[in-house]
């Protein structure tokens, strides 16, 4: 059997993988056709005009889906194992969920607005995308210690609570950066006196995101462990 047939472990992996071309192809096609500048452009610039916008926008969606369903069963497999444990509060699982939920909303309102044409509303989402993800990983961080050694292991543990800290300590920075930067222009000024908040805010901004990408990596061999089903009932 190939590993990745394993329980559910196929749910992070096309995460990861989509995720990350959808971070990267984008990029790749607008620095092509010079839409923004190769080093250090926003996520959001390079999805800010067509094609890219259009290509960055749907993959978006088909991530903040599958986004959806790992969070779900994330949430499933914790409450299967408070079942045998008790260990985590069902209220700390219920509010993982919902952060997680709010998280792939988030992703869809920042690829549907973009930032060129409707900055507030992309710019609302991008923070609602970027808090609840935040938060999601670090409780989800102190659910694996809750559990250990019923879950995962000590080395997974720390791994995602290095994970959850790297994206906490970028978080600040992205944010407070941004509300220094002037320019609105996909093209940015180096010369500029805003440009090393604009360097600053963009760099963190990628390394937010690929954390969130490197820590639901961290779920590939918890998801090997279950599968769930469907069950019809008629009234």
């Amino acid at each position: 059997m190939w590993w990745f047939t394993q329980g559910l472990c196929f749910l992070p992996v096309f995460l990861v993988a989509w995720s990350s071309s959808t971070f990267i192809l984008p990029y790749v096609i607008a620095v092509l056709r010079r839409d923004v500048d190769v080093l250090f452009p926003y996520i959001s610039d390079t999805g800010a005009n067509p094609p890219e916008s259009c290509i960055f926008g749907l993959m978006t969606f088909v991530s903040a889906c599958a986004g959806v369903a790992t969070v779900y069963c994330r949430f499933k497999f914790v409450e299967k194992l408070s079942e045998g444990t008790r260990v985590a509060s069902p209220r700390l699982n219920k509010t993982a969920l919902a952060l997680g939920m709010l998280a792939c909303l988030g992703m869809n309102v920042v690829a549907t607005f973009q930032e060129t044409t409707v900055t507030a509303v992309h710019d609302m989402g991008a923070l609602l995308f970027f808090v609840t993800g935040v938060l999601y990983i670090l409780l989800q961080s102190a659910i694996s210690y809750h559990f250990f050694p019923y879950g995962s292991s000590v080395a997974v543990c720390r791994a995602r609570l290095a994970v959850a800290v790297i994206a906490l300590l970028a978080f600040f920075p992205t944010v407070i950066c941004a509300f220094f930067v002037k320019q609105k222009d996909l093209h940015r000024d180096a010369g500029s006196e805003d440009y090393p908040f604009h360097v600053a805010s963009a760099v963190c901004e990628w390394i937010v995101a690929f954390s969130f990408v490197c820590f639901f990596l961290t779920y590939i061999d918890d998801f090997k462990l279950f599968t769930l089903r469907v069950k019809t009932e008629m009234g």
